[in-house]
Order: C-alpha cells, then sequence, then structure tokens
C-alpha cells in the first residue's frame, strides 16, 4: 500500500531520496549540472512530501513559494524501481492539495527537456507549457509548466 506524508525538507527520509535525486540529474545535466544544483538547494523547504510503499520511502516532492499566487513544484523523485505505479501522481496531487489550502491558485514548475517521463506526467495532470520563467529564461534545457488549480 501506497501511503504520502506531509513533513519538510528536515525529514531524513527526504533528505535521503534527493541525494539520490542529485546524482540521477547529475548523470542527466551533465556538464549543466551545476547550474540546476544550485537551483535547488532543500534547505527549510516547509512543504515536502515523502510516499511510502510499505512502511519504505520510494517517493517525494516539495512545493516553495514563487509569487504572490503560485507555488513552484521542486525536487519531485521517484526511486527507480518503484516506477510505473502511480507514485509521482500521487506526490504532485498531495502537492497540488496542499497548495490550493495554503490559498495559492496556481502551482509551476521547471524540468529539463531530456526528462521526458516527467514531461509526460505533467502533461497528463494537466499541466501547460508556458514561457520559461526566472533563472530558466534563456536555458536552452528548460521547459516549464503551470497549471491553474481548482
Amino acid at each position: 500500500m501506497i501511503t504520502v506524508k506531509r513533513t519538510t525538507s528536515d525529514d531524513k527520509d527526504f533528505g535521503e531520496l534527493v541525494k539520490l535525486l542529485d546524482a540521477f540529474l547529475a548523470e542527466i545535466d551533465g556538464d549543466e549540472h551545476a547550474f540546476y544544483a544550485q537551483l535547488n538547494k532543500t534547505s527549510l523547504l516547509k512543504h515536502a512530501v515523502v510516499a511510502y510503499e510499505d512502511e519504505v520511502a520510494v517517493g517525494c516532492g516539495a512545493i516553495k513559494a514563487f509569487d504572490d499566487t503560485a507555488m513552484e513544484v521542486k525536487r519531485m523523485y521517484t526511486l527507480p524501481q518503484h516506477r510505473g505505479k502511480g507514485i509521482a501522481r500521487m506526490v504532485l496531487s498531495e502537492l497540488e492539495k496542499w497548495t490550493a489550502e495554503l490559498a495559492y491558485p496556481h502551482c509551476v514548475l521547471e524540468t529539463g527537456k531530456q526528462q521526458v517521463e516527467a514531461i509526460a506526467l505533467y502533461t497528463k495532470q494537466g499541466y501547460v507549457i508556458i514561457p520559461s520563467y526566472g533563472q530558466y529564461v534563456n536555458v536552452a534545457n528548460s521547459i516549464c509548466f503551470q497549471k491553474k488549480l481548482n
């Protein structure tokens, strides 16, 4: 059975999953990893989610305030051996629910163009491509999304 827990970036399980995410992204991003790594610090994140399968941490994600109308989805990751089970969708749904509870009407996010599975997830969950924002403007590998929450 898969469950999700709301927590913060201080959570040990969240921290361990983020370490694995960073190693995965270092391989994918190659020479661009240092640029992205500086944008993905997790200290002081007040809104993080960890997914568990039979009490084993298998996925995570977080949100942080982007502006007055949106929370930014950050640090989405599912262990490779647990992919295809709907875990990322559950984490993302919980983050969206939390965003709405905090009275933000939108979620935004950035992912790399080579992360085909992530792009498919976000598109399937109703995210639409928007112009690159903030630090991602003019970054050829970045693709940004937004979703208006109900």
